[in-house]
Parts: C-alpha cells; sequence; structure tokens
C-alpha cells in the first residue's frame, strides 16, 4: 500500500489521485490545467496508463481542495492508495462491448433483408425489430461515452465524447424517425457498429495499459506476504509485510523470499535475484551484506535485519518508477494534447458546415444531416492521443523485462537524441566492489581460508565483505574463533585454536589489499582490485556503433582513471568535482551536444538531473537514483546501448504514429464532408485507426533486445 500523499519537503508534498475518467490526451490536459490553477499546487502531472494524477502542492492544500477542482472540471476523483491493483477500466467496458456486438449481429441481419431488396410491409416490420433490439441497446453500450459527454457539458465545457454522442444521438433519432414514417432507411446498423468498434477501441487500449500496470503488479506480488521475526524474548511470530519495520530481525529459511530489504545480520546463503537484475546465476552473501524484497534465498536460513520494508523497499521503487514512466510532458504529447484541444470546437464547426452546405446546395434535410453525422463520427483524435502514451508504456515494459527501468517517458525522446556520453568510473564503469585476487585465494590452505572467512564476517569494512563474499563461494566453511575484536583502521583480532589470529592493514602498503596472520606463521597479502562491469568493453563498443561519442568523467584519482581508461580505451577527466561534472556537461550542451550522463553517487546527482538524459545503476545512491531518468538493474553494461536502441525505435514508431493520424484525418474528413462516407463507413474507419496505432505500437514489445 501506498499512502495518498508523501512529503518531498519541509513543506511541500505530493498527493496521488485516481482519475478514472480521464482516457485521452485532451483529458490529460484538462486535468494538469484545473489542478495547476489552484493556489498552492507548484505541478501536476497526469498519467494516463494509470489513470492518476500525481499532484505537488504546499502543506495549506488539502486533498478535498484537489478533489473538488477536479470536480469542477467534470471528473470524478478519489486518493489513490494502492499502486499494486488499480481498477480495470476494461473489465467496465467488456458488457457494453458485448452488448453492442449482440445487438449489431441481430440488426445486421434484419439489416441485409433491407439491402436484399426488401420493400413496403416487410421492409417497415424489420426497420420496427431493428428498433426494438437496437435503441435499448444504443442507450446502454453508449453510455461510457453519454456520461463523459454530460459530465463536461453540464459545466460548460466539451470533449471527445460530445461529438460521438452527438453523433449517436442523431443517428438513432433519424433512425427512429424513418421508422415510424416508414422511410427507407434507418442506421441502427450503422450506429451500433459505431459504438462497436469505439468501444472494441478504447477496451484494447485499457486492456493494454492493464497489461502494462499487471506487469508491475505481478513483480510486486513476487515478494513475501510476510516473515518470520525474532522476538525480544527470542521467540519467532508471523509478521505480515505491511507490518515489517526497520531495524526487525526476519528469519529466512532456505526456500523462502524476502518480505524487506535488509542486511544479514547471521548465517550465509546464496540467493536467486534474478526477479530484480534478470541474472540467474546464485548469489552468495554473508553478514553485512545487503539483500532485497522478492530475492529468493536457496540453500541455507539467515537472520536479516530489516532495513526498508513496505513502499521503500527496491520492488516498491520499482512499482513507482514504473508508475511515472509517461507522466512528464515530451514535445510529440505536447502536440497531441493541443490536437485534442482542439478537437471539439473544430469538429462541430466542420460538422455544421458540412449540414449547411447540403442544404444550400439543394440537398435534402435527411441527406444534409447523414453528411453531417458521418462527419462528427469519423472525426476523432483517439489516434492522435495514443500516439506517444501507448508507445512510452509498450517501449517502458519492454525495458523493464530487460533490467531497465523508465522513471520518466519523456527521457525516452531525449535519450534517442543522444550523441555524446559521459560515464562516471568507480560503481558506473567499474563495479565497485572490491574483488580479492584469485591467485591468493588458490593458495591459502584450508585452514587459513576458514580462518579468513570467520575474521572478514566479523567485519562492516568493504574489503572485509568482499572477502567474506568471496570465500563463501568458494564452498569456505567459517572456523570457530574467540575473543573477537575490531580496531579502527587496523582490522579484526582474534583467537582460533589459542592462536592469534588477524585480518587487517598491511604493514607496508602494497595498494588495495590485507594482511592474513596466524600465530607465527606467514602473513598472507590479499590484493582487491576493481573490475570493470560485465561486457563493459562491449557495450562500449555498441554505444560507438550508434554514433555516440563516450569518455570517462570522475572524482577519483588521476592514477586509477588512467587504469580503467587504459582498460576502456576511452579518454577521461579524473577529480572532478560535482561542479566540474555539471560545467563539463554544460559546455557540451552550448556547444551543440546531446548529453547522456551515467553515474551513480551523491556527487553524480547534479550532473545526472543537468544532463538531456541519464541512467544510473541500481546500486546507485538514493540521490543517483532519484536524479536519474533509467535505473538499470543488473550489472552488465550493455543496459546502456539496449536502451538507446530501444529509445530510437520507439520515437520512429511515435513519429510513424503521427504520421497515420494525421493521414487518416487528411483523406477521411474530406470524404465524409463530400458526403461519400456513410456513418457506418465513418465508424469502422474511425475505430481502425486508433487500432492501426496501437497495433503499430505493440511491436516495441521487443524493442530492448
Amino acid at each position: 500500500m501506498i499512502a495518498a500523499s508523501a512529503r518531498l519537503a519541509p513543506n511541500i508534498s505530493r498527493s496521488v489521485l485516481a482519475v478514472p475518467g480521464m482516457h485521452c490526451a485532451g483529458c490529460m490536459g484538462k486535468v494538469e490545467r484545473a489542478l495547476g490553477a489552484v493556489p498552492g499546487v507548484a505541478s501536476a502531472r497526469a498519467n494516463l496508463t494509470a489513470r492518476t494524477i500525481a499532484v505537488d502542492h504546499t502543506d495549506a492544500v488539502e486533498i478535498p481542495v484537489l478533489v473538488a477542482a477536479l470536480a469542477g472540471a467534470g471528473f470524478a476523483a478519489e486518493p489513490r492508495e494502492d499502486v499494486l491493483e488499480p481498477p480495470s477500466a476494461s473489465r467496465e467496458l467488456l458488457a457494453p462491448l458485448a452488448v453492442a456486438a449482440f445487438a449489431c449481429m441481430n440488426v445486421m441481419l434484419l439489416s441485409v433483408s433491407v439491402w436484399s431488396g426488401a420493400d413496403g410491409s416487410t421492409r417497415d416490420l424489420f426497420h420496427w425489430l431493428s428498433a426494438l433490439i437496437g435503441v435499448p441497446a444504443i442507450l446502454y453500450a453508449g453510455q461510457p461515452f453519454f456520461r463523459s459527454a454530460w459530465s463536461a457539458l453540464k459545466r460548460g465545457r466539451t470533449n471527445m465524447d460530445v461529438p460521438i454522442s452527438i453523433g449517436v444521438t442523431l443517428a438513432t433519432g433519424l433512425s427512429c424517425y424513418e421508422t415510424l414514417t416508414g422511410g427507407k432507411e434507418a442506421w441502427f446498423d450503422g450506429t451500433l457498429m459505431l459504438l462497436l468498434f469505439l468501444l472494441a477501441g478504447r477496451a484494447l487500449d485499457a486492456m493494454m495499459r492493464d497489461r502494462a500496470r499487471a506487469g508491475v503488479a505481478a513483480l510486486l506480488r513476487q515478494a513475501a506476504s510476510g516473515a518470520m521475526i525474532v522476538g525480544a524474548d527470542g521467540q519467532l511470530h508471523w509478521t505480515a509485510a505491511a507490518a515489517l519495520a526497520p531495524g526487525m530481525l526476519m528469519r529466512v529459511a532456505a526456500g523462502e523470499r524476502l518480505a524487506a530489504d535488509g542486511e544479514i545480520a547471521g548465517g550465509t546463503g546464496r540467493f536467486d535475484q534474478s526477479l530484480l537484475t534478470g541474472e540467474t546465476a546464485p548469489v552468495p552473501a554473508g553478514p553485512g551484506q545487503r539483500v532485497l524484497a522478492g530475492m529468493l534465498n536457496l540453500d541455507a536460513p539467515v537472520d536479516v535485519i530489516v532495513t526498508a520494508a513496505g513502499q521503500g523497499t527496491a520492488l516498491a521503487e520499482i512499482a513507482q518508477a514504473m508508475e511515472s514512466a509517461g507522466q512528464a510532458k515530451s514535445a510529440f504529447v505536447r502536440i497531441a494534447d493541443r490536437a485534442s484541444r482542439l478537437y471539439a470546437p473544430a469538429v462541430h464547426t466542420l460538422a455544421a458546415l458540412s449540414f449547411a452546405g447540403w442544404l444550400i446546395a439543394g440537398a435534402s434535410f435527411h441527406q444534409a444531416l447523414v453528411v453531417g453525422i458521418a462527419v462528427l463520427i469519423i472525426t476523432c483524435p483517439c489516434a492522435l492521443g495514443l500516439a506517444v502514451p501507448v508507445a512510452q508504456v509498450v517501449a517502458a515494459g519492454a525495458l523493464l523485462r530487460h533490467g531497465v527501468m523508465v522513471k520518466d517517458g519523456s527521457a525516452i525522446e531525449r535519450l534517442a537524441k543522444v550523441n555524446r556520453v559521459l560515464l562516471d568510473k568507480t560503481g558506473t564503469l567499474t563495479m565497485g566492489r572490491p574483488v580479492p585476487d584469485t591467485a591468493v585465494l588458490e593458495a591459502l590452505s584450508d585452514e587459513e581460508a576458514s580462518v579468513a572467512l570467520a575474521l572478514a564476517s566479523h567485519s562492516r569494512h568493504p574489503l572485509s565483505q568482499a572477502l567474506a563474499l568471496a570465500l563463501a563461494a568458494r564452498g569456505v566453511h567459517a572456523a570457530t574463533v574467540e575473543q573477537v575484536q575490531e580496531t579502527a583502521g587496523r582490522g579484526v583480532s582474534a583467537t582460533w585454536r589459542g592462536l592469534a589470529v588477524s585480518l587487517g592493514r598491511p604493514s607496508q602498503s602494497t595498494g588495495t589489499s590485507a594482511a592474513l596472520a596466524i600465530g607465527a606463521g606467514p602473513v598472507r597479502v590479499i590484493g582487491f582490485s576493481d573490475r570493470l562491469r560485465p561486457d563493459a568493453r562491449t557495450a562500449l563498443a555498441e554505444i560507438a556503433a550508434l554514433g555516440i561519442q563516450a569518455s570517462i568523467l570522475s572524482g577519483d584519482n588521476a592514477a586509477a582513471v588512467r587504469v580503467t581508461a587504459r582498460e576502456t580505451g576511452l579518454t577521461g577527466q579524473a577529480a572532478a568535482l560535482p561542479a566540474d561534472k555539471l560545467d563539463a556537461i554544460q559546455r557540451l550542451q552550448r556547444s551543440g551536444k546531446c548529453v547522456l550522463m551515467v553515474g551513480d553517487g551523491i556527487n553524480d546527482g547534479p550532473a545526472l538531473a543537468a544532463a538531456d538524459a541519464s541512467i544510473a545503476p541500481g546500486s546507485a545512491s538514493d540521490v543517483g537514483r532519484q536524479a536519474a531518468d533509467f535505473v538499470f538493474t543488473g550489472d552488465s553494461l550493455l543496459a546502456l546501448p539496449r536502451a538507446v536502441r530501444a529509445s530510437r525505435r520507439t520515437m520512429r514508431v511515435v513519429r510513424e504514429n503521427f504520421a497515420a493520424a494525421i493521414l487518416y484525418n487528411a483523406f477521411a474528413v474530406p470524404l465524409a464532408m463530400a458526403g461519400l462516407v456513410t456513418p457506418l463507413m465513418a465508424a469502422i474507419a474511425m475505430a481502425t485507426s486508433s487500432l492501426i496505432v496501437v497495433g503499430n505500437s505493440l511491436r516495441l514489445t521487443g524493442a530492448a533486445k
């Protein structure tokens, strides 16, 4: 569960409201403008996929005020409490869709007889039967559009459903008039077909959005529903995940998933973290190592001190990141917003002009009205409104399945334009984790390795943790040591079988290393190195092939940067302070470059925020993850070229969607005004254009490969 409001700053909160009536880009614009006009609201960003709006406001603004502002704009809203299982919009449309389909099939059967030449009383009978079936079905199936249109009109506003409702109402009324007067034409079949296609397009769009959210919900459900907690009295008791809190001690048995993030306090085991990173190889972890909610404990019980629970876990962070994808406005979304705002007045004007023009040209009232109805039906910006958000949602879902979280949908557009990338060194190009020298570990005797693991497991020092992790991965079992003491700056000492043993700083500086001493025996010096991320060279080669120039921008010392630069073939700037990184990015931007920043530390925060696009690893600091547009959860640096390729492909699809929507209206509207399109043909054409956009966007399902 996520609260409706969260604190962002001392006097600023973010509230999330559910707006189920928001179903197009035009609705998004109305909702954002209504809340933006409320005094004390700093920003309002709508999420069409989740049908929510995130509002940043001062503490003086209460949620009822926000709800009232939306009600004034014609949108019902309520505080959003649960991000895991939002209401399914597609389910609400299934019943009207089924009714429209059933009635349409039956009325079409009756219409076939009329089209085949039925005349006189037979034709009138079929028209009456069509009316008895069609009118109740139209009244029921059209409710989603009628309610939305009435809600807007009673507040003196219009939306996309107003002309649709007018067209349906006029077509139904004209058909009833023809039936009562024994006329030759009746449009019940066309009206039902219109509703069927409208509902089908809207339901398919809603289903696709439900699937996009369901992927995150399914991910979050993988976390355990609760955990066994060790009480102060040493007794075990079950606690639900929602009731877990930092500081509690979880006992996680082999075969169980973690219900919260934490640090291992006792025990050593291997963990399957494929749920979070996509990597199937088990990862060993021992005392002091961080483990995350959703990880599966494979082979040994461990005690874990909870450090984050509920919405603070890494899994919840993924959900929040995906919920926010698509909220920020890209240039393409702003175009769609403007088009949607102009739609209602434009289509009403065109329909009125068509009706009046045909009357002036000598057409009958009936013929002129049919043309006006066709214009109302065929001109719909649904395809234009769907062009950007559907593509962004599908691409974000594809990237998530490959371990890349999209925190800002508009960043996809910016990343597609990148031609320069700056990479931090430690924790970005490299793993940021010291790794002990393999040859030295292999040279240790069984007893030496056992003692080393025992000493290392009692220290929080990064080198001790790295050594413990490496030894545990080799299947080493810790020796039993006594009188363990850790001295800051010196290391860990203890006794083992009456001998003094220690693990600490070497007497002579030999780079990054630790010295193991057992009694009067020889001192074993264990060297450590910070290795490149997996596939780093391959990833950099792919980035270069994409036409993007890369270089290192690091705060580390010059010697360390030179080593990494030599390994990667990149040029590098060392000892860069946060202000230096920010200045480097701004200089590149002034020269016309579109810059991608890749970093992980607190010192990278300003640079990540200032760059045109930014990516951080999942191991980054909280500041780094919050400032970045994308977060990759695995160790492999191949996430970088994968995200760039997916972004470029997404923008190609967006441009194709815009072209399809514009071409549709350029051809369809003149045909309707010329009287060459019946209401039935208009319904099919309008719905087909939206389905083409959705279908084209679904090609992005494999965009992250």
